[in-house]
């Protein structure tokens, strides 16, 4: 079994930073690419930003120049550094991996829970 576990959601006020992590934790051979999405009120799951395996990031058109994506391989985990904050950035954040499982040679997309992430003043 593999998990994603979200952390560091919250309230902030237009123009803050505020900083995500995730880790994956189970039977964990290798993880592939990493990422993070979004969901706001009435609207689909959107892509916020992804990480390769060795670091290479791919972000959504709109929100170059603010978020940061990271990841530390030897822990498992993701990063998303959002800097000068905007209402419509207020969505719920959910932490995504490529896992392959320990005794499969395939990789399983597995989801985090989620972290609501409010901007308002």
């Amino acid at each position: 079994q593999v998990q994603l576990v979200e952390s560091g959601g919250g309230l902030v006020q237009p123009g803050g930073s505020l900083r995500l992590s995730c880790v994956a934790s189970g039977s964990i051979l290798t993880i592939r690419t990493m990422g993070w999405y979004r969901q706001a009120p009435g609207k689909e799951r959107e892509l916020v930003a992804t990480i390769s395996s060795i670091g290479f990031p791919h972000y959504a058109d709109s929100l170059k120049g603010r978020f940061t994506i990271s990841r530390d391989n030897a822990k498992n985990t993701v990063a998303l550094q959002m800097n000068s904050l905007k209402p419509e950035d207020t969505a719920v954040y959910y932490c995504n991996a490529e896992v392959m499982v320990t005794g499969t040679y395939r990789y399983l997309e597995v989801w985090g829970q989620g972290t609501l992430v409010t901007v308002s003043s």
